[in-house]
């Protein structure tokens, strides 16, 4: 996905025709690399807030898509509110994770805030759980399934709960990465985690594999 940094005044973000450097494109900046590029792009530099959006708006994308699902007929704009959000976000951006996941929190956040926007303005079905089980083969229609739950289950939780259980599920996050990328203290997210898992498990009784997956996915580390 190719974006542009103009969008600190809300406008739409327009597609670039240069290409990212090889560097930026491939992630294969290190650490230190990445961090100065987040500051120079917190502080106005275009040239750095463009690198910094080529190679932070494939990880967006995964997470938008994950929480929202493949097809939700507004993915396409959180993924652009997401980046909105990164670029507006990155002044109070610390350091104390890697800015891709910096934005991957950002994005798992829009995400989660659109999909319950937009069930509050219409149906409750999802499509995209109709893509999923199109495309799953017959042994996995029953996760497919899930992760259909889950997404909608999750639009039912309070905004930090769901969110630590989006990255720690959905991402495959460990509690030491949430809690970094999300500024908060370890014991804190794990009392999410626990709160978010009890929520759903009132939920989702019936459903003896989803519980068994919740498990799996708020134990540690």
């Amino acid at each position: 996905m190719n974006v542009d940094p103009s969008m600190a005044d809300g406008n739409p973000i327009p597609r670039l025709e240069a290409k990212p450097d090889a560097a930026v494109a491939t992630g294969a900046l290190p650490r230190d690399a990445m961090l100065e590029l987040a500051r120079a792009a917190s502080s106005g530099d275009v040239r750095a807030t463009r690198q910094l959006l080529e190679l932070v708006a494939p990880r967006v994308v995964r997470a938008v898509r994950a929480v929202m699902g493949p097809a939700h007929p507004e993915l396409d704009d959180a993924t652009q509110l997401a980046l909105i959000g990164f670029i507006q976000a990155l002044p109070s951006f610390r350091g104390d994770c890697q800015p891709v996941q910096f934005a991957a929190r950002i994005a798992v956040r829009t995400a989660g805030t659109t999909r319950r926007r937009a069930t509050l303005r219409g149906s409750r079905h999802d499509p995209s759980a109709d893509l999923d089980t199109l495309q799953a083969p017959p042994g996995e229609l029953d996760a497919a399934r899930r992760r259909d739950a889950v997404r909608r289950l999750l639009d039912d939780l309070p905004e930090e709960q769901a969110e630590a259980l989006a990255l720690r599920m959905i991402l495959g996050w460990s509690i030491k990465e949430i809690a970094a990328a999300t500024e908060t203290p370890i014991n804190t997210v794990r009392s999410r985690l626990r709160l978010a898992k009890e929520g759903l498990r009132r939920r989702v009784a019936e459903d003896p594999a989803l519980a068994e997956a919740l498990d799996e996915a708020t134990g540690e580390p």
